[in-house]
């Protein structure tokens, strides 16, 4: 099992509301890859006291992020093998937020979608964070 941590730390900004993505956006955390399954994700989910994961593809790529409620209903189905990986839950694949974006566009994104957290990768699909809604 890999799992990568990034040493990305929180930025701050005067005005969050106004500022980027980039001012106000929380460490990346654990990054996983998209062929580990539903049981191994929670349990790296579990031992980082995290409610997320950053997924990323065999070159190093965020190709989503996966919450703590996603896993715990997939795993909860009726349809649930303990084979079933990452990459089998289709809504792990994006939305991105980039770190050029206003915090406020993304949010208004992000409401609309009903999403908490948001992956903000590079213009190459880097993760280099994560945003994520106050609740």
């Amino acid at each position: 099992m890999q799992t990568r941590l990034s040493s990305q730390t929180r930025l701050s900004s005067a005005d969050p509301v106004h500022g980027t993505v980039a001012d106000t956006m929380d460490a990346a955390g654990p990054q996983v890859w998209e062929d580990m399954t539903v049981e191994v994700a929670l349990s790296v989910m579990a031992a980082a006291g995290t409610g997320h994961l950053v997924v990323c593809d065999d070159d190093g790529l965020c190709t989503g992020l996966v919450t703590l409620a996603r896993l715990t209903a997939v795993r909860d189905s009726s349809g649930y093998t303990d084979r079933l990986r990452l990459r089998d839950i289709a809504d792990v694949i994006g939305p991105f937020a980039s770190p050029l974006a206003t915090r406020a566009e993304a949010e208004r994104g992000m409401r609309r979608r009903s999403l908490w957290a948001l992956p903000v990768v590079d213009e190459h699909g880097n993760a280099l964070g994560v945003l994520a809604l106050s609740r």
